[in-house]
């Protein structure tokens, strides 16, 4: 007979084996990261200081100004914000159309209508207000952090990094103090997903110096990747 430990010692044995979706690889997520810094700096440099994912620093930022009496520069921070949850909610139905056994069409579903958006908006920018450039991107990152919350079966976000900080401060911890192995290999994963948010921002600040609006597309193309790494 098994004893109650064996069976949750097997249990949990399962529970770390479990098949890592295509999406939910490092590799998937450090290129997620890439285009998330690359969209933020694009739109804070193109879009009038405000973020497409970074929904903390629109509201640091609008609280700034208010305080100052800048009311002409909160209307950004407003549009991005309402967008980000305009676009959380059309995830959140197309989710409703493709339940968990459609995970992999959906997710494919979703990275081409993030890229879909980059795409209108690389058209779009220099010729349109850029209220309307920051909404889109703001769904396109709402539509990100809505579809991809994992990665090796554990949350994850390519959008906010001040968790995965905290995260990689937790696991260095943990392999110093306790001789935590897997801490370590989780320590390495989440300094590559920041390390690529880095290097997804760095490219799009200097890119934006010779492209302008067109530097978008840099995330675009970022996402096409993940798609083909996917396939």
């Amino acid at each position: 007979m098994i004893s109650r430990y064996q069976y949750l010692e097997r249990e949990v044995r399962g529970m770390a084996e479990k098949e890592i979706g295509v999406y939910e690889r490092l590799l998937s997520g450090a290129l997620l990261a890439m285009a998330a810094g690359a969209l933020d700096a694009y739109t804070y440099l193109e879009d009038g200081g405000v973020f497409a994912g970074l929904q903390t620093g629109n509201l640091i930022l609008t609280g700034l100004r208010v305080g100052q009496g800048d009311y002409g520069e909160i209307t950004q921070g407003i549009v991005s914000l309402i967008m980000f949850a305009v676009g959380v909610a059309i995830i959140r139905v197309i989710q409703y159309h493709y339940p968990s056994k459609l995970a992999l069409r959906r997710k494919v579903v979703t990275l081409s209508y993030e890229i879909i958006l980059f795409v209108l908006v690389s058209f779009l920018a220099g010729r349109v207000s850029i209220l309307l450039t920051t909404g889109l991107l703001a769904m396109a990152a709402a539509a990100q952090l809505q579809e991809f919350r994992t990665m090796k079966n554990g949350p994850f976000t390519s959008l906010m990094m001040t968790g995965n900080v905290r995260t990689l401060s937790e696991n260095v911890l943990d392999f110093v103090a306790q001789g935590d192995k897997k801490a370590l290999r989780k320590a390495g994963d989440i300094v590559t997903i920041i390390g690529s948010f880095f290097i997804g921002a760095l490219l799009s600040g200097y890119l934006v110096q010779y492209f302008q609006g067109q530097t978008i597309l840099l995330s675009a193309v970022i996402l096409l990747v993940v798609i083909v790494v996917g396939k």
